[in-house]
């Protein structure tokens, strides 16, 4: 099984570039997309013509032009979700979970801490409640968690760690901590397990030529129960995709 995450950001915006060739080419069983940037029906509208050979589900939300994630499967999920449950966390679309015969698949695109971290507080209570809910999931069936989780976890995952420690929103301490906080509870981070000394990134900013200069973050992540490791069969930054300022990101799993 061939599953990819991609951050988009707009998927209005990238489907007037190279996307439905990019996806042709990728041929995922599965794809998560994250930061769509508008509601239902327009991303319904922009994506219909995947209808014929995917079944696609979204999440926006309540701000128009802002989150929102989306999955498109080749098989029909057994049940479709959206958000956590939690009231705080419910209103902006970063949650979405296909339920599998064999797994639950979510979908996350994670609340950035924002400049001067002004939203850093509400950051550590969604990672705390985040990980309940994937751990609620779990007592049912294993869990694949994948997206743009909006967090370089170790020094290798960014290009300048140093200078952004507990500075800059996506390397504070508190965030750092977070995705510790998921790999201890049973985790496993699928591109790092594979390519434990690999230095690659999923994000460049649009600035200071970050893409060309490769001074990039790798915040993009698959995240797997521990039941499932030994079905991991690769995991790959796809770096030679363009069209936001992510690059998609792909797992491959016995199925």
């Amino acid at each position: 099984m061939n599953i990819i995450s991609w951050n988009v950001n707009g998927i209005r915006a990238i489907t007037k570039k190279d996307f439905f060739k990019d996806i042709e080419t990728l041929d995922p069983d599965i794809l998560c997309l994250q930061e769509t940037k508008a509601q239902d029906n327009e991303v319904e509208k922009t994506l219909a013509t995947l209808t014929e050979k995917y079944h696609i589900s979204y999440n926006s939300a309540e701000k128009k032009g802002y989150s929102g994630t989306a999955i498109l499967s080749k098989t029909a999920p057994i049940s479709i979700t959206k958000d956590m449950g939690v009231a705080a966390h419910d209103n902006e679309g970063r949650v979405l979970c296909a339920e599998f015969e064999n797994f639950y698949l979510v979908n996350v695109y994670t609340p950035n801490s924002g400049q001067g971290l002004k939203r850093l507080d509400y950051r550590k209570t969604w990672d705390a409640d985040f990980l309940d809910y994937i751990k609620n999931l779990e007592k049912n069936k294993p869990v694949i968690t994948c997206g743009d989780f909006n967090v370089a976890h170790q020094a290798i995952d960014l290009k300048n760690d140093k200078s952004n420690y507990d500075k800059t929103a996506g390397y504070t301490q508190v965030e750092i901590d977070g995705m510790t906080h998921i790999i201890n509870a049973g985790f496993v981070d699928s591109f790092r397990y594979l390519h434990p000394d690999e230095i690659a990134y999923s994000f460049w900013s649009y600035r200071f030529k970050s893409r060309e200069r490769n001074t990039g973050w790798r915040i993009d992540y698959f995240l797997l129960s521990t039941a499932l490791k030994d079905k991991i069969k690769a995991a790959a930054i796809l770096t030679d995709y363009y069209g936001s300022d992510h690059c998609p990101i792909r797992l491959e799993i016995e199925s």
